[in-house]
């Protein structure tokens, strides 16, 4: 049988598999989606099991569209930040998996003292907020009492070990701020302030270190090495091929990810992307609602999908004077402002619902420009990734607010097939499959002073529902 790796990425709506070849070659794939419920306004959570249920359903599916295969090794992609709780003895899940969008916390960080962000962005490149990892897992400790916490490749890892593994990649610890990003390691002054007891957290590995082998997963032989583990923004950005400074990519999802690698740590938005034989670092700009605002969109206009709201955006050639700001959980980088609130500015009577989606397309590509403003020597072109990257209609107004040319990967499974790309150069394979691969390039359609005047609009739509200027 020929040789595969099956590389997993578990995502805020899905769960998806790929089976990988050496080259690159996609054999087959497969998919099931996550259930995201609201229990409480700002809360997004998920059931740990469901999780876990969904993984294997894409795997089972992955495996049956295939060829036999000799799975090599497996590579784990994983939204990053959401974290879950567990009981040791039992393996058992102890309450659910709290999501990275998830606010409830937003008060209790904000009680913390003032000098805590310092000590945070000193250590970790981040900043204090309820996005992060430590706020949850200080609330799971308090609400559900577990004996081990981590990160969703934490909890993948644990189930697909059979219970016996408690591991994380450092890519996903630098995600938490517990983790110092310089020492490679816990920071004990982190832990002490967030109220988080080493005992209870994973081991952390470099990014291909090794993280056990399969044992009683239904489907799967016992003994299969788990060879890498990547956050899934930084799965896409090796999928991408974004390993030096000088790249740029945006991973459009649920929320959305800028990274563009840099030569060395900078304590403000940088992070810790993956650790192999170094470090590679990376500043990055984390946006709160794209893909979902788009489906937020879509529902309230009362249409089935997305793709439906992108057919309804292209009738007009513009919003007709409407920003929809998409603050529904407030606003992530650069803004970091979590009570301002979603608003939808300039309506007049002749506002339609085609202007209204436009609106809402245009709000995805300006929150990714905001960003790239802020990045010194931004890179000409942008290397897109993510589901909302088959609009064509998306894409191009990328490209004509940015003014620089926006190339959207021909293929959906850019996390997942980061992580086996991974996966494969450590089991000794040549990769560098970013070379390989296809691209669709939309170049700049508008002039610079309509650019401008666009940006000058929404800025003014974000300034209005800021609560801190």
């Amino acid at each position: 049988m020929a040789p595969a790796v099956l590389a997993v990425d578990q995502g805020t709506t899905n769960s998806k598999a790929v089976l990988a070849s050496a080259d690159g070659t996609v054999l087959a794939t497969g998919s099931a989606p996550v259930r995201l419920s609201a229990p409480q306004p700002g809360w997004a959570e998920q059931d740990a099991d469901d999780l876990w249920r969904s993984v294997l359903e894409a795997i089972s599916s992955c495996l049956a569209a295939a060829e036999p295969v000799d799975i090599a090794g497996i590579g784990l992609s994983t939204q990053r930040e959401s974290v879950v709780g567990w009981d040791s003895r039992t393996g058992e899940a102890v309450g659910p998996v709290i999501g990275w969008q998830d606010v409830r916390t937003t008060s209790w960080c904000s009680s913390l003292p003032p000098g805590l962000n310092s000590l945070v962005r000193s250590r970790t490149g981040l900043r204090v907020d309820a996005m992060f990892s430590a706020p949850k897992l200080r609330w799971l400790l308090d609400h559900t009492n577990p004996d081990r916490v981590g990160t969703v490749d934490s909890w993948l890892i644990h189930r697909l070990t059979g219970c016996r593994e408690h591991l994380t990649d450092a890519g996903n610890a630098s995600r938490t701020l517990l983790y110092d990003v310089l020492g490679l390691d816990w920071s004990p002054a982190l832990l002490e302030a967030f109220g988080v007891p080493r005992s209870v957290l994973p081991e952390v590995r470099p990014s291909n270190a090794g993280f056990g082998v399969t044992a009683g997963v239904s489907g799967l032989p016992d003994g299969i090495p788990i060879v890498a583990v990547l956050a899934d923004s930084h799965a896409a950005m090796y999928g991408q091929g974004c390993t030096r400074a000088g790249m740029i990519k945006a991973t459009y999802g649920t929320g959305s990810s800028v990274m563009t690698p840099v030569d060395e740590f900078v304590a403000d938005g940088c992070t810790l992307a993956w650790l192999t034989d170094r470090p590679l670092y990376a500043l990055e700009g984390n946006i709160v609602s794209s893909g979902a605002a788009l489906a937020w969109t879509a529902t309230t206009l009362g249409l089935p999908d997305v793709g439906a709201l992108m057919d309804l955006a292209a009738t007009v050639n513009d919003a007709g004077g409407v920003s929809l700001v998409p603050a529904f959980a407030g606003l992530g980088a650069p803004h970091w402002d979590r009570a301002a609130r979603a608003a939808i500015t300039g309506m007049s009577s002749s506002t339609t619902r085609a202007h209204l989606a436009r609106a809402c397309v245009d709000a995805v590509a300006h929150q990714i420009c905001d960003v790239t403003d802020t990045i010194p020597g931004t890179p000409a072109r942008l290397r897109a990734d993510g589901g909302a990257t088959v609009s064509d209609l998306l894409m191009q107004t990328q490209a004509d607010l940015l003014g620089h040319p926006v190339e959207a990967a021909d293929v959906a499974e850019i996390s997942a097939l980061g992580a086996a790309e991974l996966a494969w150069t450590t089991l000794g394979a040549r990769t560098g499959w970013a070379a390989q691969r296809g691209y669709h390039r939309f170049e700049p359609a508008i002039d610079a002073a309509e650019r401008a005047s666009r940006r000058v609009e929404w800025a003014a739509a974000v300034a209005s529902v800021r609560t801190s200027k």
